[in-house]
């Protein structure tokens, strides 16, 4: 399998000072290989490739000793197929006839990482070995003292810097990381997303929703009208703005952490996971009301929006989908409509099933239960189905 592994640099004041010089330096190549596709398709209608760009490197690096010159060449190939990699989700999208969204020039709050390959070009993991503290060389910079809070498995590929806020991280991305299986449980679930409860089991289990953002929303709303009163350009607004990232960050770690330990939690418990296959995006999309009554519900619907953010529904499956595979468990999605509003014992389908938001009733059998534990159970019955399908295909 191929897993990044994340851990918190600890660079000294000198270090940190080169990595933002670096991720600078790297922010302004990007910039200038933008303008140079840009300007040569405009004035000539010439298309410029990552390949012609990378051979322009040595030059560049000749031409600017003690800037571009000083940093890894693999690290700004790295960089240039970033580039590539924006202009070719550019054209997939005008293909398929999605919106396009033009890859655009990133100013200094919008380029916050730098990549280098992990063998002999400028970078290397564990580059003392034989000191208690593991540490991370990267040219022109120096051995940074890492904290590494967990092994690294599998071969080290691409090593990767990332700022957040006052924060460094090295995130490395390895491959051949082999499985760690858990032992078999027997046991097969369906889940249900929800707000009120994160996840709610067919057996009637039910994971908290924490509710990060809502327990900040004091702090941060704070912090915003603090920020509001700043004057743009001003030292104190940008002690402001990096207060209110500071609070965002946590509550991103916050949420990240839940999902972790929620995901682990039902792959240590069940074999099989059978989960509704969201589309969060639409789902959260702004209301506007309707052709008869514009703007009707329009509150309503951000609060929804904002509460299914918060429950983070989307990070927490990309994360049960990276556990259940490595441990050994199998993850089936299936379509969610009529999950909720179908008796999971007779199988009668009405929009009047669903007394309230936590209430069940079977308007024809008499059926009562949990809401969400009848949708897991249909959930679950329509995965095992998948499941039988695919084995008996």
């Amino acid at each position: 399998m191929r897993r990044s592994f994340r851990f918190l640099l600890r660079p000294t004041a000198k270090q940190a000072i080169a990595l933002t010089q670096c991720l600078e330096d790297h922010r302004q190549l990007y910039n200038a290989a933008l303008e140079h596709r840009r300007t040569a398709y405009r004035k000539a209608g010439v298309t410029i490739a990552y390949n012609q760009q990378s051979a322009e490197l040595k030059e560049i690096r000749r031409a600017d000793p003690y800037g571009q010159g000083r940093w890894s060449a693999g690290s700004q190939q790295q960089t240039l197929r970033r580039l590539d990699r924006a202009f070719a989700a550019f054209f997939r999208r005008v293909k398929a006839g999605q919106k396009a969204g033009y890859p655009r020039f990133r100013g200094r709050r919008r380029f916050d990482s730098v990549q280098w390959p992990a063998v002999k070009n400028g970078a290397a993991w564990d580059s003392q070995p034989h000191d208690p503290v593991t540490r991370v060389y990267l040219l022109g910079i120096g051995h940074v003292r890492v904290h590494q809070h967990r092994r690294v498995s599998g071969t080290v590929k691409t090593i990767s810097v990332k700022r957040e806020g006052a924060r460094w991280f090295v995130v490395l991305s390895c491959d051949d990381v082999p499985a760690e299986p858990l032992p078999a449980t027997g046991a097969a679930a369906g889940i249900d997303m929800g707000v009120a409860s994160l996840v709610t089991t067919s057996d009637g289990g039910h994971l908290d929703n924490q509710r990060h953002l809502t327990a900040c929303a004091d702090r941060l709303a704070a912090a915003q009208r603090d920020l509001a009163r700043r004057k743009r350009g001003s030292r104190r607004r940008r002690e402001a703005v990096a207060r209110v990232a500071a609070l965002h960050a946590r509550v991103r770690r916050q949420r990240l952490d839940g999902a972790h330990k929620a995901a682990l939690a039902l792959v240590r418990a069940y074999d099989v996971i059978a989960h509704e296959d969201l589309r969060i995006t639409n789902m959260t999309r702004s209301a506007s009301g309707t052709v008869e009554a514009p703007g009707r519900n329009v509150a309503q619907k951000a609060g929804l929006n904002r509460s299914i953010l918060d429950a983070g529904w989307g990070v927490f499956l990309t994360i049960l989908a990276g556990k259940a595979e490595s441990a050994g468990r199998e993850l089936i999605a299936v379509d969610p409509r009529n999950t909720s509003r179908t008796c999971s014992r007779c199988g009668h389908c009405a929009k009047g099933n669903r007394v309230t938001q936590a209430e069940f009733r079977c308007q024809r059998c008499g059926h009562a239960a949990h809401a969400d534990v009848n949708a897991a159970k249909n959930i679950l019955r329509a995965g095992l189905a998948l499941r039988e399908a695919a084995q008996a295909a």
